[in-house]
């Protein structure tokens, strides 16, 4: 089994407090606060890091799956957009856009989405944040 571990710490009170958030491997370090995350402070937030893990997850399953299928991808480049929204007066994620451009030689636009499609349902990031809307827009470059 493989672990992963992430690090906060979290000072003061939700509005003035701060914080920093870590990742175990040492490879992102960052600052964050009520503004970063609720207006459009500097630093980085929880939202913005779960995007950049969804985006790498379903990128490499992506990968994956067009390799399975008998496809040499060249390149997977996605964005991943998370909603965070006030909901009867607190905040939650409500929704995950993944958008996706393939670079793959010899695939027709209908195997692609397909395969995008099977990427998504499959990524572990995407099961995980399942409770969470999740739309893919998939298109080969």
């Amino acid at each position: 089994m493989k672990v992963r571990e992430a690090k906060a710490e979290w000072s003061g009170n939700l509005v003035d407090g701060s914080g920093e958030m870590k990742l175990g491997s040492g490879a992102f370090e960052g600052k964050y606060s009520f503004a970063s995350r609720f207006e459009e402070g500097s630093g980085t937030n929880p939202e913005e890091l779960i995007g950049a893990a969804h985006a790498g997850c379903f990128s490499m399953a992506l990968s994956n799956v067009l390799e399975e299928e008998g496809y040499e991808p060249k390149k997977i480049e996605t964005d991943a957009k998370v909603s965070l929204d006030e909901v009867e007066g607190d905040y939650k994620i409500t929704g995950i856009e993944l958008i996706t451009e393939g670079v793959v030689p010899e695939i027709e636009e209908k195997a692609f989405l397909e395969a995008a499609a099977v990427a998504k349902e499959n990524c572990p990031v995407s099961v995980a944040l399942s409770a969470t809307e999740i739309e893919l827009k998939a298109s080969l470059q």
